[in-house]
Formats: structure tokens, C-alpha cells, sequence
């Protein structure tokens, strides 16, 4: 047998270093928290690497993982003055050759402002929360908005700026917040979106805002400047959706962007790339819906979707694919709900949906959520609401609910009992807004 030449030995010498290396190599488990006002957070992976949080931000554990092991992200010690509490998304899995950096920890308590669109008198009226959910109008209310017809807020993760859709001027405006106060101030000029935009909303680590535009059959993308909150549009946007997108929510996990098409009935999945914010249909979108698909809520933990079909006058339910996004319908699905529901929401526990009924009812319902299913039920009777309630939102707590009533002007406040969901007014309940006011918001 001829010798093996000395360079094998070197390359067969060098591979076993290289697997070798491959072999000790340990990833990193991090992501971002948001929502953060207390103190002595502290999270911890895989019940052993605990991480004392300070700030808002990105974050990554000390103690690497090696490949194919598991990983899992939660809450050691809730934050403190303020209590908050911190839920994790994205927690946990195994590692596959490559770092993990997008776990989400977002931290909430009671809230502290409220704020209204009010479409007809063109301002945002602007409230303080007391601990019994009473509103009071902060110094400066309402604030003079540089576009026209808002319709649509959100209030970013941490609490910093006001996002405001205005359907009539084709644009989104962004607004300083005022921790203190909780006045309002313009943080910089509007970016424009397509025609007549409807809703607007922010994936949970406040990096990349979306926009429906209604008349123009598309969904804006932007990423956020976290310094300034100003808007930046993204490459390839706006991206195609359905006729008449009305609402949208980016799921809890940050991966899924959908989208309700009132004008065709469905509703649109998009999967969202994290580093860009780019969309792009998942494979099933569109999704069948009912006529008039307006208003869209997911639960807290991403496992379903319910969709408020104002024309047809049902709620569409959903099961989620975590994987893929993916919408199944749930046996029973539509549930009739006998008036046109307009906004819905779901409490933060997951436990039950709340739906604003216009019509000659002017109610608000509660539905129980069945734990394993999604499947909605009606959980006692509906509640008095002003006329026209649009648009309904529960506080980060849970413990209140607020709904918008377009044509009587004011904000209905209830009272939510956390353990059957039953709704009670608040004391001097309702409260005025300006003039057609559309959608409500709580930091």
C-alpha cells in the first residue's frame, strides 16, 4: 500500500479542529422587552441564567445554549413600583445552529392615559385614568392634529408616541407623549400612506408600524426611529392586500401580520421579516371571512383570531398555525350575533371577547373563550353603550373597558370583573369626546 501523502494528513487533521470547534460551540438567547416602568425585573432561561433587567431594549442571557439543546425564557421576578406585569412570547425552543434574538417581553399595568380620534371635530381628546377608571381631561385637551379626519391610533410598546391615521389627508401623524402629563406634542411632519387609510398599528417591539389603506387596496409598512418615533417607509411599499382593508394586528410573536377586507369579505395573512419589516402573503391567504369584515382581535397567546363581519352580523372564529400563520375556522364558526358587531377586543388574560354592537341595540357584549377551541359563547347580558359604539379597547390591566360612541359623542367606561367578565359602568360614565369620535387607545 502506497504512503498516505503528508497533505491528507494535514486536511484530515484540520477537519477533526474544525468539527471539534462545531462541537463546543454555544448561541445566544436574547430579544427585547418593552413596556418597562417598574423595577427588579428579572428573567430567567431555562430556570438556571438569571438577567436582572433595568431599561427597555435588547437584551441576551450570559450562558450560551449548544445546538439542539432547548432554551426557555421567563419571568423570575416581576418589576415593582409600578407592579407590572411581564409576559414573554417567543420563549422557548431549541437551538438550530444560529442565535436567538427574537423573544419579545412585554410589560404592562394599569392604565395611565386614554386617548380619542375624533373624526368630524379633527382633534384628539386626551385623558388620565384614576384608579377607578374615572377619565379626566389632561391640561391642553383636545389637541389640534396638522391632518384631517383621524379615524384610527395606537400608542407604541413603551408608552412614548401617539400614531394617528388620517383618513382625509392620506397621512399618519406621530405624537410625543408626555409621561407625565400625558399631553400630546407634534413630534415631527405626518408621513404619507395610500388613499383614505383606516387603521393603524405597531408589531409589539415598536419597530415597524402598518397602515390599511382603504381605498387603495393596500397595507404601508415603515420602520420606526426609536430616538425620534418618526416614520421611514419600507422597501417594496405598500404591499397588496384585499378590497377595503379595515383593521389589522400583527400577532403577539411579531411573525404575522393580518388584515380584514371589508369589501370581499376575507381576511389577509402576511408573514412580517423581522429585520426589514417586509410583508408577503403565507401560503392560504386570503382567508374566508364574512360580508363586511371589519374589525380583528387575537388573543394574548396568538393560538386565535376573531373577526367582527359587520354586514353579515357575525364573528368569525380562528385557530392559528404558530408555524405558518395559517387561519382554520372553528367548528361552529360564525357565531350570529344578532346586531352588526363593529370592534372587538379580547381581555388580557385571554378569557373572553368583547364586541361594541351598533344598530338600534347600542350594546356591548361579552363572549367566554373556550380554553381549548377558541370557540366563542355568550357570556350574560349585553350592556347599554351610547349611540353608535365603534370602536372598544380593554386597559393593559383588564379591569376596564372603554368604548367609543360615534354619534352621542362620549366615552363609555365599564368596569370588568376579571373572573366572569361581567361588565359594570363606571361612575359618571360616559364621558364627552369631541365630535364623532372613532377609535379609542390606552397607554
Amino acid at each position: 500500500m502506497p504512503p498516505v501523502p503528508r497533505a491528507t494528513f494535514i486536511i484530515a487533521a484540520a477537519a477533526i479542529a474544525i468539527v471539534g470547534c462545531r462541537i463546543g460551540v454555544r448561541y445566544s438567547v436574547g430579544g427585547t422587552v418593552t413596556g418597562l416602568t417598574g423595577q427588579g425585573l428579572v428573567l430567567a432561561d431555562n430556570a438556571g441564567d438569571d438577567l436582572v433587567i433595568g431599561s427597555n431594549g435588547t437584551f441576551v442571557f450570559t450562558k450560551g445554549i449548544a445546538n439542539n439543546d432547548t432554551y426557555s425564557v421567563t419571568v423570575a421576578t416581576q418589576p415593582s413600583n409600578p407592579a407590572q406585569t411581564c409576559t414573554v412570547q417567543n420563549g422557548s425552543g431549541s437551538i438550530d445552529k444560529a442565535d436567538v434574538s427574537n423573544v419579545i417581553v412585554s410589560c404592562q399595568q394599569a392604565g395611565h392615559y386614554a386617548y380619542v380620534a375624533n373624526q368630524l371635530s379633527n382633534n384628539l381628546s386626551a385623558y388620565s385614568i384614576d384608579a377607578a377608571g374615572f377619565l379626566a381631561p389632561v391640561a391642553g385637551s383636545p389637541f389640534a392634529i396638522a391632518g384631517t379626519d383621524p379615524v384610527s391610533l395606537v400608542v407604541d410598546p413603551n408608552g412614548r408616541y401617539l400614531y394617528v391615521a388620517n383618513k382625509g389627508s392620506n397621512d399618519v401623524a406621530v405624537f410625543a407623549i408626555d409621561s407625565t402629563t400625558g399631553a400630546l406634542a407634534s413630534a415631527g411632519l405626518p408621513s404619507s400612506t395610500g388613499g383614505s387609510p383606516q387603521a393603524v398599528t405597531l408589531d409589539p417591539t415598536g419597530s415597524h408600524l402598518y397602515v390599511a389603506n382603504l381605498a387603495s387596496n393596500s397595507v404601508s409598512a415603515y420602520a420606526v426611529e426609536s430616538s425620534t418615533g418618526l416614520l421611514t417607509e419600507i422597501a417594496n411599499s405598500p404591499f397588496a392586500v384585499g378590497a377595503q382593508p379595515a383593521s389589522l394586528k400583527v400577532a403577539p410573536s411579531g411573525n404575522f401580520l393580518y388584515v380584514t377586507n371589508f369589501g370581499d369579505g376575507t381576511v389577509d395573512a402576511l408573514a412580517i421579516d423581522s429585520a426589514t419589516g417586509s410583508l408577503s402573503r403565507i401560503f392560504g391567504s386570503p382567508f374566508a371571512a364574512g360580508a363586511g369584515a371589519l374589525s380583528l382581535a387575537l388573543d394574548p397567546s396568538g393560538a386565535f383570531a376573531y373577526v367582527a363581519n359587520e354586514t353579515a352580523a357575525t364573528i368569525s372564529e380562528y385557530s392559528i398555525d404558530a408555524s405558518t400563520g395559517g387561519l382554520t375556522l372553528i367548528a361552529g364558526s360564525p357565531l350570529a350575533t344578532g346586531t352588526s358587531p363593529e370592534s372587538l377586543a379580547v381581555d388580557p388574560a385571554g378569557r373572553y371577547v368583547y364586541a361594541a354592537n351598533v344598530t338600534a341595540k347600542n350594546q356591548v357584549a361579552a363572549y367566554s373563550i373556550a380554553p381549548l377551541s377558541g370557540a366563542l359563547a355568550l357570556s350574560g347580558s349585553p350592556v347599554a353603550a351610547g349611540a353608535f359604539p365603534i370602536s372598544i379597547v380593554l386597559d393593559p390591566s383588564g379591569l376596564f373597558a372603554y368604548v367609543a360612541n360615534d354619534s352621542s359623542n362620549d366615552i363609555s367606561v365599564y368596569a370588568v370583573e376579571p373572573t366572569t367578565g361581567v361588565m359594570t359602568a363606571v361612575s359618571h360614565s360616559p364621558f364627552a369626546a369631541g365630535n364623532e369620535p372613532r377609535s379609542i387607545a390606552v397607554d
